[in-house]
């Protein structure tokens, strides 16, 4: 018998928050933390779609402890916005659940002149992590978990242009430099959480082929015969491949609420090249251990955002 999220422990009295919950993982995600009784904040670009999740989730639910707040992740004043309402609110934050994201868009910019993969899925959530570090410190024992994806397998982290501005664009690889990202953020958030003493652990997950509208939305935009095409694509493989978005989340809450998940773990489906099976920690790429270019991405996301976390980096590996 594998994990479920009947294993999930009480949560009564955590607080949660979860990017893009509105639909997909982000729903399930935050449907399974209410059930087990934390009070879940849905953290969503779209009020109305917001709404309809709560809705959602009370149906199951009716107890839920939720509440919605806007969240617009390609907007680092939306971000700021969000992170300073809660810390002025004081209450500790015991589980960030970093989720939303965008897949394989055209060439486009966030509010803040970064490549919108880039700025969406992992700057906005760097930026986010580190806003809310004091509530985060408030909490005896937090989590982060920031969902990377399989296809970090093809990214590659380009210091030197990580905005796509002297290479030419291209969707997919964007998409895999940006959860490449997520990977190294995650675990450079836990070395950094190790040297400043924190009691902080940060995991990263991903789903496996899991039917979300990330296939189709993403691939879809742009109204060519090739966008048409790759949302076709998209469409037909959520029929006959993915798993359900209810078993894609199980690895974002294995990695927020197992006991034994360790500090930097990447977590998902353990068989059938990492897509079925019980979910479990994982191996990543090599790319996704290099602690030299997760340093310089820190450095680097720190500068682009205008957000210091305020944590000592880890000491270098000898040798």
């Amino acid at each position: 018998m594998g994990w479920s999220t009947k294993q999930i422990p009480s949560l009564r009295g955590r607080r949660a928050l979860v990017t893009g919950a509105n639909s997909g993982l982000g729903l399930q995600t935050a449907l399974e933390l209410a059930r087990a009784g934390a009070h879940v904040t849905l953290a969503c670009r779209d009020a109305g779609r917001a709404d309809g999740a709560v809705a959602t989730i009370r149906d199951q639910v009716p107890d839920a402890d939720l509440e919605v707040r806007a969240l617009d992740l390609a907007s680092l004043a939306s971000v700021r916005a969000l992170a300073e309402a809660l810390d002025g609110e004081g209450a500790p934050l015991d589980l960030l659940i970093n989720n939303a994201g965008v897949m394989a868009t055209p060439e486009r910019r966030t509010a803040d002149g970064f490549e919108q993969q880039l700025g969406t899925n992992h700057l906005g959530h760097f930026a986010l992590t580190g806003l809310l570090l004091e509530r985060l410190k408030a909490a005896p024992a937090p989590r982060v978990v920031t969902v990377s994806s399989g296809l970090h397998r093809i990214g590659r982290i380009d210091l030197d242009d990580l905005n796509w501005e002297r290479r030419g664009y291209k969707r997919w690889g964007a998409y895999g430099q940006s959860k490449l990202a997520n990977l190294l953020f995650a675990r450079e958030l836990q070395r950094r959480a190790d040297a400043g003493d924190l009691a902080l652990r940060s995991a990263a997950a991903h789903p496996g082929y899991s039917a979300t509208h990330l296939q189709t939305a993403g691939p879809g935009q742009g109204g060519g015969v090739g966008d048409r095409l790759n949302a076709l694509v998209g469409r037909v493989g959520n029929v006959l491949l993915a798993t359900s978005d209810a078993y894609g989340a199980q690895p974002t809450l294995y990695a927020a609420t197992h006991p034994e998940v360790s500090g930097g773990a990447y977590v998902g489906p353990t068989r059938l090249g990492q897509n079925r099976g019980p979910i479990g920690e994982v191996p990543s790429t090599r790319a996704g251990h290099d602690r030299e270019v997760a340093r310089r991405l820190w450095e680097r996301s720190e500068q682009l955002t205008g957000v210091a976390f305020g944590l000592p980096a880890a000491e270098p590996v000898a040798g």
